[in-house]
């Protein structure tokens, strides 16, 4: 069979780009012609919150990419249609986060369309954590020129039936792990490449920094007397997308300095697995969600994890046996994490992680998309 995937790829960074490429790569694993269609131009500069949007590191060189894609010329999207037309694909993914793509994906979905391809739409988020006007118009086109669904949680897939009224087949099929960050390495060696004190405990905070992630909740939850009395460290290892001073305000409000770490960059590819070897557990304090990537390389380095109820993540992070599952309130939050450290609970959680994460193999998202595609009349 021959698979085209549309969405963003190298020369863009990011968990997305990342997962577009590691799909492609589990199919050429098993013997698929794959191809990947990304973009000439992602979003216009004024659009992007963070410093950059291109990867500073090399193409994967097993994969075919093809940088094609123009998402704000209508143009463009007809050639481009046409050409993937031209390619006489099996199968066509359109892997999908956000409403600004939906004109674009929905218009190349429609005119790359032949007889016998299978348009699956592979959604990371429906409606977004931080929705506008968009987010109610643009995604029904798109829907539209789908021939069936891929959710990776449970919430997406609620949220694409609300746009989707034909009833199209729809399955959920969990974000696999981010394995591509290399292997397990000790917490002595992740300390000593962050020149971190190895006497010190330390939590992480991983990824970009929006407000939706809570990463405010999590330094009120840290200014808590029971976690003052510990020998623990924050660290906050991400770009911010949205205003930094806020959070450092807050840092010094709750005399918070010389506790909290901050490495404020964009983490290359090449030193993640450093941040969480280093860490005795990974803290995502979401106010809202869908699914996340971090969780995914939690559960590859074999690291317990604290998230909040809310979207798909209590889905991925049994409570009581991968981590904790708490309400998105800072003195619960607080709770747990005390407990954690108070109680050297480092290694309590890893035979739970390591039945969870046997879940989450690249394989099972094909086989997914293979059973949604036979599904379709």
């Amino acid at each position: 069979m021959k698979v085209i995937i549309v969405g963003t790829a190298y020369p863009y960074r990011g968990g997305l780009a990342a997962f577009n490429e590691r799909l492609a790569t589990e199919y050429r694993r098993q013997g698929y012609e794959v191809k990947i269609y990304t973009f000439r131009l992602q979003y216009p500069a004024f659009l992007f919150p963070g410093k950059t949007q291109y990867s500073t590191g090399s193409q994967p060189p097993v994969l075919d990419i093809t940088r094609r894609i123009n998402s704000v010329n209508p143009f463009n999207w007809l050639k481009t249609g046409r050409m993937i037309k031209k390619e006489k694909a099996d199968l066509l993914i359109f892997a999908y986060w956000m409403a600004f793509m939906a004109p674009c994906f929905g218009t190349i979905a429609k005119l790359s369309r032949t007889k016998g391809v299978k348009r699956i739409g592979l959604i990371h988020n429906m409606i977004p954590h931080e929705p506008n006007l968009l987010d109610k118009i643009f995604p029904k086109y798109f829907i539209k020129q789908m021939d069936a669904f891929i959710a990776l949680s449970g919430s997406v897939a609620e949220d694409i039936a609300k746009f989707d009224r034909q009833d199209k087949p729809k399955a959920v099929s969990p974000h696999p792990l981010y394995d591509h960050f290399g292997e397990k390495i000790s917490r002595k060696e992740a300390l000593a490449f962050l020149n971190l004190d190895d006497n010190v405990r330390y939590m992480l905070f991983f990824g970009f920094i929006r407000d939706y992630k809570g990463l405010d909740l999590l330094l009120k939850a840290f200014a808590d007397e029971g976690l003052r009395k510990l020998n623990v460290k924050l660290i906050v290892a991400g770009e911010f997308y949205n205003n930094s001073k806020r959070y450092f305000d807050l840092e010094n409000e709750l005399n918070l300095s010389g506790r909290v770490l901050w490495y404020s960059d964009f983490i290359p590819d090449s030193e993640v697995k450093y941040f969480f070897n280093a860490a005795d557990i990974v803290v995502q304090p979401y106010k809202s969600a869908t699914q996340s990537g971090v969780t995914q390389i939690a559960y590859h380095f074999e690291k317990p994890m604290l998230v909040t109820n809310v979207g798909g993540l209590s889905e991925i992070v049994p409570n009581g046996k991968a981590g904790y599952a708490v309400d998105p309130d800072e003195k619960e939050i607080a709770a747990k994490l005390t407990g954690f450290f108070e109680n050297k609970r480092f290694d309590d959680f890893q035979q739970g992680i390591l039945e969870e994460k046997q879940k989450y193999g690249w394989d099972i998202l094909v086989k997914a998309i293979d059973n949604i595609t036979k599904s379709i009349p």
